[in-house]
């Protein structure tokens, strides 16, 4: 239930930028909301987003220990396909920040650090992304969170597959810069 709130409509809808499916890549996530030229709504969408993520493990945690994977899955698929949406939400990249840091914040620091840094260099959020979601089934590994690498993988290649036209653009060089007009 947490995952699936579409904190980017509607936040933009609130704030008076109309329907966010009809903006940019038509995506609910805080990198269209970045599109409509509303910094602090898009700052807004990412920390709601991450927070739901963070929310549901820290939930599951509490109220069934052990089922932290499945709040961490639950509440990344319920993001990227949410039912009130004809199940077309986000791609999943920082509601994944959320529940990586949710399941170990080690991991989430990782993913953190792989996110920001790769696009602090490239300037591209859906490779910033990517690499994030990638790292973090990686960092699980290393820092000896194995219960978590199977959830982690399943949600990395997800986060990938739902970035095919991005990675499309990539290796066009037609991918847009943060901060670019085009």
């Amino acid at each position: 239930m947490l995952g699936s709130l579409p904190f980017g409509l509607i936040l933009t809808r609130v704030t008076g930028g109309g329907d966010l499916r009809a903006i940019g890549s038509g995506n609910i996530g805080a990198t269209n909301v970045l599109r409509t030229g509303k910094k602090g709504v898009a700052a807004a969408t990412l920390l709601l987003d991450m927070g739901k993520g963070l929310a549901a493990v820290v939930i599951a945690r509490h109220v069934w220990p052990g089922s932290e994977d499945l709040a961490a899955l639950a509440a990344v698929l319920g993001h990227c396909f949410p039912v009130w949406l004809k199940f077309k939400g986000g791609k999943g990249v920082a509601t994944m920040m959320g529940i990586s840091l949710g399941l170990a914040w080690p991991i989430g620091l990782a993913y953190a650090v792989v996110w920001l840094g790769v696009l602090f260099i490239s300037r591209i959020s859906s490779l910033g992304g990517m690499c994030a979601a990638v790292a973090a089934p990686v960092a699980a590994l290393l820092l000896g969170h194995m219960a978590y690498v199977p959830v982690l993988g399943f949600l990395a290649l997800l986060v990938v597959f739902l970035h095919r036209e991005n990675i499309a653009r990539l290796r066009a060089g037609t991918e847009p810069k943060v901060g670019s007009k085009t």
